[in-house]
């Protein structure tokens, strides 16, 4: 039995967490508050802490691969190197993830300079709310980052792709998701889109199937076009 309800018709109650005097054995969490600071997601809190309920994913899933704190340490080679990570690890790292940092009062004045460099990004966000490239920012929106929790991330153009619609070929960009559970690909998609973020209203746009081609394969592909050339 599932039921779709709000965190404050939630109980806990004698060390369970209930919902119209049911039990509930898991909670798959759609919120929002992610570490359940809110005063409506208390039942949901102690339920979680006491280790009452399964709830996923939980403020230490988001703590770990959500917070977007993470991207500071993990696109810093210092840092990583400090952690044991071996050379060929460091560099995969430091070439996938773009460099990321705080936003703080001690570097404020050198991000505003050089904010058409970066993205700036809540560090609990979703949904790419609040989230701001550089060379459209106000001058009161950065008023606005400053006095929340921000990180800025180096700004990497999307790649793109042409598509056709009614016979007309039109540029769209990509984003590629990779789609996993316990370290293992489930599925990989990509996102057409148009504008800032990704969108499902992009006339051409939304999901797209993504090819994997081996890299054994594609490599003797391109020494059969380089021989033809």
């Amino acid at each position: 039995e599932a039921v779709i309800a709000a965190p404050d018709a939630l109980q806990f109650s004698d060390g369970s967490l209930l919902h119209d005097g049911k039990p509930v054995d898991l909670v798959y969490n759609r919120l929002v508050d992610f570490s359940f600071e809110a005063p409506r997601s208390a039942a949901l809190r102690q339920a979680y802490v006491s280790g009452a309920t399964v709830v996923t994913p939980n403020p230490r899933n988001h703590a770990v691969f959500a917070d977007k704190r993470n991207l500071v340490l993990l696109s810093d080679e210092g840092t990583l190197r400090k952690m044991g990570l071996t050379d060929p690890e460091v560099r995969i790292l430091t070439r996938s993830i773009p460099k990321t940092v705080i936003v703080g009062s001690a570097n404020a004045e050198e991000l505003w300079r050089e904010r058409r460099r970066y993205f700036f990004k809540p560090v609990a966000g979703h949904g790419s709310k609040a989230v701001y490239r550089g060379d459209k920012l106000t001058k009161a929106v950065w008023d606005q980052i400053l006095k929340n929790d921000y990180v800025a991330q180096g700004l990497v153009p999307p790649s793109t792709r042409t598509v056709f619609i009614d016979g007309t070929p039109v540029e769209r960009k990509v984003d590629v998701r990779l789609y996993t559970y316990g370290s293992e690909v489930l599925a990989v998609a990509a996102r057409l889109y148009q504008g800032q973020t990704t969108n499902m209203r992009t006339p051409g746009g939304g999901f797209a199937p993504v090819f994997v081609v081996e890299a054994a394969n594609a490599s003797r592909r391109t020494e059969d076009s380089n021989c033809r050339e």
